[in-house]
C-alpha cells in the first residue's frame, strides 16, 4: 500500500503548487509574520529566516518522505511569486483520509487564490489518489477561512469545543505584544462526491476551472 505523497507539482488557470526551494525563504518568512497568520495559525512568532529555513530544507521535505503528508508552495503562473502554502496533514493512509491547512500571503488575499489551490489538492487526491476523505479545521472566529470551505463544498461536521489556541493582540498591541486565547474549531469534511460540479459552477460564476495537469 502506498503511504507516501509523490513528487509533484500543481497546475491551475492561475498558479502551479510545488515543493517548496531555497529562492522562497525571503518570501515565506514575510509571508508568516503577517497579523492574521500569527492569529490563526501556531507558527513561531516572530517568524524568522531561520525559521523559514529549517520548513524549507527539514520539515517540508520531511512531511512527504515520512508519509505525514505533503507541504506545496503556492506561486503565481504568471509572476512565480510566492502567494501562500497548502499542507496536507495527519493523514491516515489505511482510510485514505488527511486534514489540510492553508495560508495565503497578505497582498494575494480577495484574489481567490486559498480557494483554487485548494481545490485543486482536493481533486487531484480525490481523482488521481483515491482518497476518500478531506477534513479541514477552523478557528470559529477565522471567517475568512471558512469561507474558502464553503466554496469548495465542504459540509460542516460540528464543532471542537476549546479545542485550540489562537493569538490575540495584547492591549498594547502597538509595541507587539500578543497573548493566547482558547477557541472552538469547526470541522469541515470535503468527500470526493461533494466536489461534483464545484469547478464547472465557479467557472460560470467568472472565476475559475479546475486543475489542468500535474507531473
Amino acid at each position: 500500500m502506498t503511504t507516501t505523497f509523490p513528487d509533484i507539482s500543481i497546475s491551475t488557470d492561475r498558479l502551479v503548487l510545488r515543493p517548496f526551494d531555497e529562492s522562497d525563504i525571503p518570501a515565506l518568512t514575510e509571508m508568516m509574520n503577517d497579523e492574521m497568520v500569527t492569529a490563526w495559525t501556531s507558527a513561531p512568532h516572530p517568524y524568522t529566516t531561520r525559521d523559514a529555513e529549517r520548513w524549507v530544507r527539514r520539515i517540508a521535505p520531511a512531511e512527504r518522505t515520512q508519509g505525514r503528508g505533503i507541504a506545496l508552495a503556492v506561486t503565481e503562473f504568471l509572476t512565480q511569486r510566492l502567494v501562500g502554502t497548502v499542507h496536507l496533514q495527519n493523514t491516515d493512509w489505511r482510510t485514505r483520509a488527511t486534514e489540510v491547512a492553508y495560508v495565503t500571503a497578505s497582498w494575494a488575499r480577495g484574489e481567490g487564490y486559498a480557494t483554487e489551490a485548494v481545490l485543486a489538492v482536493a481533486q487531484w487526491i480525490f481523482r488521481d489518489l483515491r482518497f476518500e476523505r478531506l477534513e479541514l479545521r477552523t478557528a470559529a472566529d477565522n471567517t475568512a477561512s471558512q469561507q474558502v470551505a464553503q466554496k469548495i463544498g465542504c459540509i460542516s461536521e460540528g464543532v471542537l469545543r476549546n479545542a485550540w489556541i489562537a493569538r490575540t493582540r495584547t492591549e498594547n498591541g502597538t509595541d507587539g505584544g500578543w497573548t493566547d486565547i482558547r477557541t472552538d474549531l469547526i470541522v469541515w469534511s470535503l468527500l470526493p462526491e461533494d466536489l461534483e460540479g464545484v469547478a464547472d459552477q465557479m467557472a460560470d460564476a467568472g472565476g475559475y476551472g479546475s486543475y489542468n495537469d500535474w507531473n
